[in-house]
């Protein structure tokens, strides 16, 4: 990712220190960082800490410097606008073009990709007028991440929370690496898209300490879940033992099992254009579950564990759609004749593409690369050579993008 021009706007919420971090990550990336606070920001983090940490004297008011117009040269020159954390207040502003600092004039200024980080307590977020600030941004382009579920301030917990600051500047790294185009541009054509994906692997309970399960890490599906949101989709991630922070702006879904699985996976698909089944579903469970430790007896080799078939998700959701048009990926993690066993699996599940790539011996699971070949039931054949996980997520999007009907944008929640 080349050096590009980043504001970094900081609204006045308690998480304002968490921006911090993110500056961290942009300065030491190489990127020129101007940070843009509000008045109420600096009550939480002072303009020294800005200016030491970016290297650049914090831009704080209008009136400074008049006559190289900051208001609007500011958000003219960006490449990218971030606001971490984006209040209710500075949403509400920047959803009605109002004006009265030097952080809202850069917003209606800025041509550039505007991702805003919402922190705030729950019932702020989920207020019918904040969604609708919410919608309005979406609507004219801007990214507006889903905020975290956690620890808020004082004793509550919900969601509200500002996301992870690293996942943070991953979504903003991927921003920057597809261009920098202006909001609404095409790049964003997830917008007003629900799309569904299962990330890491089912584990099958044995007895209370084990199980049978594979060794996907997850992070294919979660580079599939940030690069949904990057391209403006409103994204649920069913993420089966997973040890990863959660995507920036992604509903997560924690399971443990395939049927737990299946059930949140036919639960989110109900509304949702595209789900893209990544996660490594075991194909089998034990048929029975000790309550007990099953215990070592010396001399006595142990009972064999009899299996039953777990349900085949991917076929399910391929044979009935919840929606017309819905479009459905699948993967398929082949060790031997690759292309023959994904061709295979493809007519058998019924998907509209099938992403098949070739595991073991250090490749695919727990990798930050993989390569892949994109199976589509209309005959298409796309490779892709090993690369970053968020390449072939993003190569994957390309290709249901290409499959989904036209649709207006969402215009809310």
């Amino acid at each position: 990712m080349n050096a590009s021009r980043v504001v970094l706007g900081v609204s006045g919420g308690i998480a304002a220190y968490k921006a911090c971090e993110l500056l961290r990550r942009f300065s030491e990336s190489g990127h020129e960082v101007t940070v843009v606070p509000t008045a109420a920001a600096l009550h939480f983090v002072g303009e020294a800490t800005w200016a030491a940490l970016s290297g650049r004297p914090a831009a704080t008011e209008t009136w400074e410097r008049v006559h190289e117009v900051p208001h609007v040269r500011i958000g003219q020159q960006a490449d990218l606008v971030v606001v971490a954390p984006a209040t209710a207040d500075l949403l509400a502003k920047a959803a009605h073009g109002l004006a009265d600092d030097l952080l809202t004039n850069t917003l209606l200024t800025a041509r550039c990709p505007v991702v805003f980080a919402p922190a705030m307590h729950t019932e702020m977020w989920e207020h019918p007028a904040t969604q609708e600030n919410v919608a309005t941004l979406r609507r004219r382009g801007a990214i507006v991440v889903e905020p975290a579920v956690g620890r808020l301030t004082g004793v509550d917990t919900g969601k509200g929370r500002l996301p992870d600051p690293a996942e943070i500047f991953a979504l903003c790294r991927h921003v920057l690496r597809r261009g920098g185009l202006a909001p609404g541009a095409p790049e964003r054509d997830l917008a007003g898209r629900h799309v569904v994906v299962s990330a890491g692997g089912t584990r099958e309970p044995l007895d209370p300490v084990r199980f049978l399960g594979n060794r996907s890490s997850g992070k294919q599906g979660h580079a599939l879940a940030a690069t949904a949101v990057a391209r403006g989709a409103r994204v649920t991630l069913v993420a089966a033992n997973t040890a990863l922070p959660d995507p920036a702006g992604a509903d997560v879904v924690r399971v443990g099992t395939a049927l737990q699985l299946r059930e949140a996976v036919l639960r989110a698909a109900e509304d949702a254009d595209a789900v893209v089944m990544a996660a490594a579903v075991a194909d089998f469970r034990p048929a029975e579950y000790a309550t007990g430790k099953i215990k070592k007896v010396d001399g006595v080799e142990p009972a064999p564990i009899a299996l039953v078939r777990n349900p085949d998700v991917l076929a399910e959701v391929s044979a009935d759609r919840a929606r017309d048009g819905q479009v459905v990926v699948g993967f398929a993690a082949e060790t031997d004749d690759v292309l023959a066993h994904g061709r295979a699996k493809l007519a058998r599940k019924g998907c509209d593409l099938l992403v098949v790539n070739e595991v073991g011996d250090g490749k695919a699971f727990g990798q930050d690369t993989n390569s892949a070949v994109l199976l589509g039931a209309d005959g298409s054949e796309v490779h892709i050579a090993d690369s970053p996980k968020e390449i072939l997520a993003d190569a994957i999007w390309d290709q249901v993008v290409a499959r989904l009907p036209r649709a207006e944008p969402e215009t809310g929640r």
